[in-house]
């Protein structure tokens, strides 16, 4: 029994710390979860979620902390009881969210490793038991040191974790797991392969045959019954192949700007999921940013979630030079953990990632400015532009001979409605420039 304890000790500590650091180096995703836990789809308890981040850093700090306890054998008999207790705990949510669908993964080792509901239920299950055979055997749990030296390690590891969470808190997490990281290309991230497994569906059709309702079972077709249609209901047996990234757009009210953007150069992506609730002083950092990437040939560009309303005052209220456009609130909240936040990306492929604490270190060498209003490319012949310079229509030949140190801004308009209110010609676009007063 000593033996098995001493084994079962290493393998529940060391899995408690390494999940829980994991979480810990990303508690705004792990927060993210929770919220999707307490939702009223799920548990119920909607009156959580403006704790979800409270609650988040407390569970993966005690999370951290129990497994550490458990090693040096700090406090045995509280560290078993509160590991019983947290197992218990997390084996009835993964069980919950297995048996009823409601979460398709539940966060365990946040975005570095993903299971299946009933992959962590049974994670879960083999813990509970681990922990049960440690609770028998407790009195084999000695401290590795004597009691000074194994209090100094456990209040060290305890400050340790406190500043960790703040750390990544006020920053970017130090370790990036998630499909948006720096170096990789979104436009692969959202390929599908030719040859990528399909999802498999189950179709269960109900029909009224004589008088009594009969189920038939299908991959889809519908079935060769001599009866009523009544329902049907699906059922994913196999969801298939699924793209890292399927929920990422860039988009107006009424037109589809992703590849366009994706196939710039240089181009500084502002994301807020929400303007609502952006930090104020990120906001008001965003200017003098935004400002110097113009300036420094970049395509600056707004991402969020938010209604037009909360964009025009945002804008208004920071004097801002860029416009914001349209996508998934869960997107811009996968690509970065700030808001708001910055990314830069070179044809699709991130570059650069901040914390809007951290906008002052942001590399912006200047770099020849491409402005591009389609995929086919900016200023072939086949595209019918419209060129306007501090109000003044400007022909392509002149406007391509403007200096970029004089530019101030730059706007691309593409959207048909808004087109129609400068010109009633027909025209795929609008190139609208502002000069520094220097240069007008």
């Amino acid at each position: 029994m000593k033996a098995i304890v001493s084994i079962l000790r290493i393998l529940v500590g060391v899995l408690f710390i390494i999940s829980g650091l994991i979480k810990l180096n990303d508690p705004l995703g792990f927060s993210y979860k929770l919220q999707e836990y307490f939702s009223q789809d799920v548990l119920n308890i909607p009156f959580l979620e403006p704790y979800a981040l409270m609650i988040s850093i407390i569970v993966v700090i005690f999370e951290v902390i129990l497994g550490i306890f458990l090693l040096i054998g700090y406090k045995p008999k509280f560290t078993i009881w509160s590991l019983l207790g947290m197992i218990v705990f997390f084996t009835f949510l993964t069980f919950y969210s297995a048996y009823f669908d409601k979460v398709k993964d539940c966060g365990c080792f946040g975005d570095a490793l993903k299971l299946t509901p009933w992959e962590s239920f049974t994670k879960d299950v083999i813990l509970l038991f681990f922990i049960i055979i440690l609770y028998l055997g407790r009195k084999h749990i000695k401290p590795l040191f004597s009691q000074l030296p194994t209090t100094i390690i456990a209040l060290l590891s305890f400050i340790f974790c406190l500043w960790f969470g703040y750390h990544v808190l006020m920053h970017l997490p130090s370790k990036d797991f998630r499909a948006y990281k720096i170096g990789d290309n979104i436009q692969k991230e959202m390929t599908i392969p030719a040859d990528a497994q399909k999802p498999i569906v189950e179709y269960t059709w109900t029909f009224n045959v004589n008088g009594e309702e009969k189920e038939f079972v299908t991959n889809g077709s519908y079935p060769s019954v001599a009866g009523d249609y009544v329902s049907v209901d699906t059922k994913v047996i196999d969801e298939g192949y699924s793209p890292k990234i399927y929920d990422f757009s860039i988009e107006t009210l009424n037109e589809d700007l992703t590849e366009q953007f994706l196939n710039e150069d240089h181009v500084i992506m502002i994301v807020s999921y929400s303007l609502e609730t952006a930090e104020k002083d990120g906001l008001v950092k965003l200017k003098a940013m935004s400002e110097k990437a113009i300036k420094q040939g970049y395509t600056v560009i707004g991402l969020t979630a938010s209604g037009e309303d909360a964009k025009q005052k945002v804008k208004t209220d920071n004097d801002l030079d860029f416009d914001f456009y349209l996508c998934d609130e869960k997107a811009l909240k996968t690509i970065v953990r700030s808001n708001p936040g910055v990314i830069e990306l070179e044809k699709g492929t991130v570059k650069q990632k901040f914390h809007w604490n951290d906008f002052d270190d942001l590399k912006l060498p200047k770099v020849e400015r491409k402005i591009i209003l389609n995929s086919k490319g900016f200023g072939e012949e086949k595209d019918n532009i419209l060129y306007i310079v501090n109000d003044s229509i400007y022909s392509k030949d002149d406007f391509n001979k403007i200096d970029a140190e004089a530019i101030e801004s730059i706007n691309v308009i593409k959207d048909s409605l808004q087109v129609s209110e400068y010109t009633s010609e027909k025209v795929d676009g609008i190139i609208e420039v502002k000069l520094k007063p220097l240069f007008n």
